[in-house]
């Protein structure tokens, strides 16, 4: 049966007995009475061909899933199995003889191997339908909204919700009738069919009907507004306009001044701007304090840059710390030497970055520093076996990758997304940085990003270079003399969770410490004091968790002391650092802790001359937040946060990066706009360990930064997204051998991307950051406020992703034109599929 009558087969089923009976017409018009003539015409002689005598043989040997033996019939010898025997004698039966009908159906029996196969295409077509339609709503629960960073509206009025008939006339449209959405004293929003013709700078007279019958206002002249932006909904516009200044209307700004203040509880104020900063800089807050890339400010004089300040957290500390020498001096200066700056300063704006590879060597107890960029390492080929080969042996080998962007000062000024008007307080906040602090900043023109990029996987693969042992010596020339030491950058930290009661002071005394019922002894030296609390360096790592409660003894100042005894102070461990080895720790509560608090509130009473306090006030006010607020508005490389959601950790919001172009367009590549899609970062879901959510209970756990390299291929001519975008973490990958024929099949698809992948935990929110903003919001939704509040305490962690693509080319030995060309690609054609999906299953 043809395909175009498969869809009237019971009808034709239906038929097959009356094809010889006198009333075969009647009885056709009479089943197919709704069909078209010509339908009606092709299903009759269907119905004839299938009731033909038929007298061929059917021979269902190997074809069919069961046993034939020999049935015969008028003569005709067949070999059948009992279900086609069945069907044969039915269909006989059907039509009063052997036809082409019974031949047909014989053949098409359900266990035939050729119908069983069939079956099984069209229910795979079915499944594959199915999958691709969960497959679409699971990459859609990927896609997140991307913020860019304390970048939010200020208000320079409250704007009022407010929703009455308007009329708009201007000299193209003479009536627009509409609605206001909200209304200041220096603009309105308004609602607007889409059929409106207006556009940007229009002036137009707005007439407020909606209030002439309650209030005297002028019907016949409205108040003049020009329209600044234009947004469409579906099938409505939503027009913004602001008061022309040139048309003033003193009378009207009394009323609408007087109605809002009046009006503004029983309407609510407007705070969709207010709300967006709320969750702005709380992103600002999960993003900076742990990121592991290290913004250095340069300042710029006469086109001579020098790096000034470094701005320091938790987790890029380890990069500051690399750098210094057996006197504890940083000497980041030598990575960052003025030919580099100048190198970069001359590539265009998007492509500035430089990969680093350094290592150190220690001889009579003095540390000597090398490092070369790759262009350096090019010019050199001779030496650059033997750099990576030498250098990737040793325990200090590190890779970094540098950028460079263009800053501003004026970018350090971030005002509240408040009015003035609201309070003396907001205007106060609102006021711009500082002249003394803006001093300081008025030279930096100049942002740099260094970040560690180094893998324990790319180490072992540059160390598998040989060299010749006699050509070491030769790298003294990427060796930095310690006769010429680098200018001083200045370390400067995050303010952050400044969270003390009290103040402290600088005692270094040696303690013993031991965990409660634990027999091991710690010995250490205290660090700093307070009533409640103490700051203490161990000489070993301390190997119990947080809310753990310790005895700390003071062997020393006991010697000095008959009226306390200070052997078994009482604390709880509240913090430690990613060595372990420094602990915060807080006075036991209630009791237990007495001892502790009184004997320090004693001792500082009586000393607090001697005892050095730290100051509670930058050398330069408000320098780190200034600092922060620039690196914020500067990012380079695409981060987004996580919050749990039942089990898993789930992507909530990014932040895309100026600079990472390939990253952003494979993150964009199926996401709607302002949104980035991150499903390839969780494509490994299914596996037993997937890397972000094992990767952030272990981060949580050792409290330190993990690291994984991802390496994508990506061929955006594609529109199936699971071969668009095909992902694998490195780990995954059993050899070398592997990961480049893997970037090999990349390159033939369209484009390879390498993703320097590090996960951190998120500190607690500093709320007073965020207070003004959080209490404006209270004042009017208190239900938005405390959700805000509670979205704050849900993200537990922030993935930042780094584009190493060049490095990871350059490490397996691909050339720089290949590199060059891969950089360009934009794959917009059509390109036949290869061999990579196989390497998936390897």
């Amino acid at each position: 049966m043809s395909q175009d009558l498969q869809q009237y087969a019971d009808i034709i089923e239906q038929l097959k007995p009356m094809v010889n009976e006198p009333e075969f017409n009647q009885i056709l018009s009479q089943v197919a009475g709704d069909l078209p003539r010509e339908k009606r015409f092709l299903i009759k002689m269907e119905v004839k061909r299938l009731a033909k005598p038929c007298m061929r043989s059917v021979d269902l040997r190997g074809q069919v899933d069961g046993e034939c033996r020999l049935y015969e019939y008028n003569g005709i010898k067949h070999y059948l199995d009992d279900i086609a025997i069945d069907v044969f004698e039915q269909q006989v039966r059907t039509f009063g003889h052997y036809s082409f009908g019974v031949y047909e159906a014989v053949q098409n029996t359900e266990n035939n191997y050729r119908v069983i196969r069939r079956k099984t295409e069209n229910n795979e077509l079915v499944a594959e339908q199915s999958a691709a339609s969960k497959t679409t709503a699971l990459m859609n629960k990927y896609n997140v909204p991307v913020v860019n960073l304390m970048r939010y509206s200020q208000r320079q009025n409250e704007r009022m919700n407010f929703a009455v008939a308007v009329e708009l006339s201007s000299e193209s449209n003479p009536s627009i009738r509409g609605i206001s959405v909200n209304v200041s004293t220096e603009g309105i929003q308004v609602k607007l069919s889409r059929e409106s013709l207006l556009k940007n700078n229009d002036r137009v007279s707005v007439h407020f009907r909606g209030l002439e019958e309650e209030f005297a206002l002028d019907k016949k002249n409205g108040i003049a507004y020009t329209v600044v932006n234009i947004s469409r909904k579906k099938d409505i516009q939503y027009v913004a306009l602001r008061r022309a200044k040139e048309y003033p209307n003193a009378s009207f700004d009394q009323f609408l001044e007087n109605f809002i203040h009046g009006n503004k509880r029983r309407y609510k104020v407007n705070m969709t701007n207010t709300i967006d900063a709320i969750i702005n800089k709380s992103c600002e807050q999960y993003f900076s304090p742990r990121s592991p890339t290290l913004p250095v400010f340069v300042d710029v004089v006469d086109t001579v840059m020098t790096p000034r300040f470094a701005m320091v957290n938790e987790v890029n500390r380890e990069i500051v710390n690399y750098w210094r020498d057996e006197e504890n001096n940083c000497r980041l200066g030598y990575l960052l030497n003025k030919d580099r700056l100048n190198q970069l300063a001359t590539k265009p704006a998007a492509q500035r970055e430089l990969y680093l590879f350094s290592f150190t060597h220690v001889q009579n107890e003095k540390v000597y520093f090398y490092s070369a960029s790759l262009d350096e390492l090019n010019k050199k080929d001779v030496l650059r076996q033997v750099f990576f080969g030498f250098g990737a042996r040793k325990v200090s080998w590190r890779v970094f990758k540098l950028t460079m962007i263009d800053m501003s000062p004026d970018q350090a000024h971030a005002p509240l997304s408040i009015p003035d008007s609201v309070g003396t307080k907001i205007k106060r906040q609102n006021n711009p940085p500082a002249p003394r602090l803006m001093a300081k900043l008025k030279n930096l023109r100049v942002l740099l990003h260094l970040t560690d990029i180094t893998s324990i996987g790319g180490q072992h693969t540059y160390s598998q270079l040989k060299f010749n042992r006699e050509s070491v010596n030769h790298l003294r020339v990427f060796g930095h003399p310690r006769n010429r030491p680098s200018r001083e950058v200045k370390n400067v930290l995050y303010k952050f969770e400044e969270q003390r009661l009290e103040s402290r002071y600088q005692l270094r005394s040696v303690i013993e410490l031991k965990a409660y019922g634990k027999d091991v002894t710690y010995k250490g030296i205290s660090e700093d004091i307070s009533v409640h609390g103490l700051r203490i360096e161990l000489n070993q790592d301390f190997s119990h968790d947080v809310d753990n409660q310790v005895e700390v003894g003071f062997p020393k100042l006991q010697e000095l002391t008959t009226k306390h005894n200070v052997m078994a102070l009482q604390y709880n461990v509240v913090h430690y650092n990613e060595q372990k080895n420094i602990l915060h720790l807080k006075a036991v509560e209630g009791e237990p802790g007495q001892s502790a608090r009184h004997f320090f509130d004693d001792l500082i009473k009586h000393n607090r001359q001697s005892l050095k306090s730290y100051p509670d006030e930058e050398e330069t006010p408000g320098l780190g937040q200034a600092l922060r607020v620039i690196n914020a508005r500067n990012s380079t490389s695409l981060s987004f946060v996580l919050s749990k959601d039942g089990v898993r950790y789930v992507p909530q919001v990014a932040i895309i990066g100026k600079q990472d172009e390939r990253v952003t367009r494979l993150a964009s590549h199926f996401a709607d706009q302002d949104q980035v899609n991150l499903e390839f970062m969780f494509r490994d879901r299914k596996l037993d360990t997937p890397f972000v959510q094992h990767g952030v209970k272990q981060v949580k756990v050792e409290n330190m930064p993990i690291r994984q390299e991802l390496f994508v291929a990506f061929d955006p001519s594609l529109n199936e997204k699971r071969t668009a975008i095909i992902p694998r973490f490195t780990h995954r990958f059993s050899s070398d051998e592997q990961r480049k024929s893997f970037i090999r099949e990349a390159l033939t698809r369209g484009q390879f991307v390498a993703l320097h992948v590090m996960l951190t935990t998120t500190g607690k929110p500093d709320l007073e950051m965020l207070q003004s903003e959080i209490n404006y919001v209270s004042v009017y939704a208190i239900h938005r406020a405390k959700e805000l509040e509670e979205k704050l305490w849900s993200i537990a962690a922030c993935a930042h992703l780094v584009d190493v693509t060049d490095e990871v080319m350059t490490r397996y030995n691909f050339d720089a034109a290949e590199i060059r060309k891969n950089r360009e690609a934009i794959t917009q054609r059509q390109i036949p599929q290869t061999g990579i999906e196989s390497l998936l299953q390897a």
